[in-house]
């Protein structure tokens, strides 16, 4: 039943992101496109809010990472914990089938996990856990103010919450993944439980723009 529950809390978590961020991109997004056809996503477009863009953080060789460092790849990124017991393994495993059944545009599709939980998941420990779902998955992992600073850039919620053992905690968190196109700019947030389906339909739209 806790179990139940806190997954409850992040659905509700991932709903109330998503609402926010649609309402601050909506009225950017006519200035952004320039006059060109609006794009119809499956998931929250948040085009124009600009989330994401001061987002620094160290990978697991201690390099400090950009999301301009991927340019020219569709980016997913997620933020979660390994010790998460249903959104992240969930997230991962659907983003790993979605990018396997993409076939040769795939390689174009670049997922990254930032842990909301640097005090357990260690740089060994990330990486097993990411390649685990797809070899090409990366971990970023910064200390406790660098996660502060990128999940504020990224406007994601993170909280403890204590377990029934001393010292044992799990964390809710926004449950959802934020697209980036291959331009570095944040398009599309995609709600957690929407599907394989749909967040396969906006990595294409997103990879078909180049």
């Amino acid at each position: 039943m806790k179990r139940s529950l806190s997954l409850s809390r992040r659905t509700l978590l991932a709903s109330a992101g998503a609402s926010a961020l649609a309402l601050s991109g909506c009225d950017k997004l006519n200035k952004l496109i320039n006059g060109s056809p609006k794009v119809s996503f499956k998931g929250v477009d948040v085009t124009g809010t600009g989330y994401g863009q001061q987002f620094v953080l160290p990978d697991l060789a201690g390099r400090p990472r950009r999301i301009s460092d991927f340019s020219g790849k569709v980016l997913v990124v997620f933020f979660g914990y390994t010790q998460c017991p249903d959104v992240c393994p969930t997230t991962l495993a659907e983003l790993a089938q979605v990018k396997k059944a993409l076939g040769a545009d795939g390689e174009r599709i670049q997922g990254i996990f930032v842990s909301v939980d640097p005090e357990r998941d260690q740089p060994a420990m990330l990486k097993a856990y990411v390649t685990g779902f797809d070899p090409s998955f990366i971990a970023l992992r910064g200390n406790a103010e660098q996660t502060a600073a990128a999940a504020k850039d990224f406007k994601v919620f993170f909280a403890k919450v204590p377990g029934q053992a001393e010292g044992s905690y799990t964390i809710d968190h926004t449950a959802g993944s934020y697209l980036f196109d291959a331009k570095g700019q944040l398009r599309v947030f995609t709600r957690y439980g929407a599907g394989p389906d749909a967040l396969t339909a906006d990595l294409k739209q997103l990879l078909s723009e180049g």
